[in-house]
């Protein structure tokens, strides 16, 4: 896969891993429509990239992403505000739906648009020196990249309307206690933290762990009795695979399993 040069985000491919970094350390890697526009081009490219197979999405600099470019925004007018955030909620869901897992390696601050990039992500790991938030009620705004949809489904209702209507700014010891991130390293492990963990799941059986996000993704949305049909329709898809047979042969035998497309 031939990937172009990004004015704003860095990317490099190795092992199997691609690593995704928010490259405007000046600006706080903020977001505006230029940003998400590479975005979007480099998380398409990155779904049809058979080489990739995990995704780490890490910021430049003391942010991980600092919210959205407010001087940008400021000069939007009338119905330029709803295209920006429809721009913005279609590459959250395009990251959210990703048939290849996103560690989030949440380096520095996580607010306004780049939790809720954070939030699409899979897995959250966050370094010690993290601070996340929804500030967006101090500027005359809401969030729009999906915060008010993911947050609560994260940390529950009350938790997420407290940090929405507050605007208050949390450590990552306070993301974790309430559930906003998975888990929290020393700053100098956060990288090698989100490998680890990217070679591990990297080590399953890769239908298995598309399937396993497809369920839960699309239970979450709706009540259980529909989310069990999900679960059992995913279910079936990995029984009729080969890596299903493998790994199956491979535990009764005490081997390592050799799974397809690993």
């Amino acid at each position: 896969m031939e990937y172009r040069e990004y004015n704003n985000i860095l990317f490099e491919a190795k092992e199997g891993i691609g690593y995704v970094t928010m490259n405007r350390p000046k600006a706080l890697n903020a977001l505006n429509t230029e940003v998400v526009a590479e975005l979007d081009d480099l998380f398409t490219k990155i779904e049809a990239d058979e080489e990739v197979k995990i995704v780490i999405i890490t910021g430049a600099g003391r942010a991980f992403i600092g919210g959205a470019d407010i001087a940008y925004m400021g000069a939007l007018e009338g119905l330029k505000g709803s295209e920006f955030v429809m721009q913005g909620q279609a590459v959250m869901d395009k990251i959210e739906n990703l048939s290849k897992p996103v560690i989030a390696a949440i380096n520095g601050f996580s607010l306004g648009g780049g939790n809720e990039l954070a939030m699409s992500c899979d897995i959250r790991i966050a370094s010690e020196a993290a601070k996340f938030g929804q500030p967006e009620v101090n500027l005359g705004i809401i969030p729009g990249y999906g915060g008010t949809q993911r947050l609560p489904r994260l940390v529950g209702k009350g938790i997420a309307k407290k940090l929405i209507l507050t605007a208050e700014i949390i450590s990552a010891e306070e993301a974790f206690k309430i559930g906003l991130v998975d888990e929290v390293v020393p700053a100098e492990e956060l990288m090698a933290r989100a490998e680890a963990m990217a070679k591990t799941i990297m080590s399953k059986a890769p239908i298995a762990v598309k399937m396993a996000i497809s369920a839960i993704n699309n239970g979450m949305n709706t009540d259980l009795r529909t989310g069990v049909r999900f679960e059992a329709e995913a279910f079936q898809t990995t029984f009729n695979t080969e890596d299903r047979v493998e790994g199956m042969a491979a535990f009764l035998e005490k081997r390592p399993a050799e799974f397809k497309n690993r």
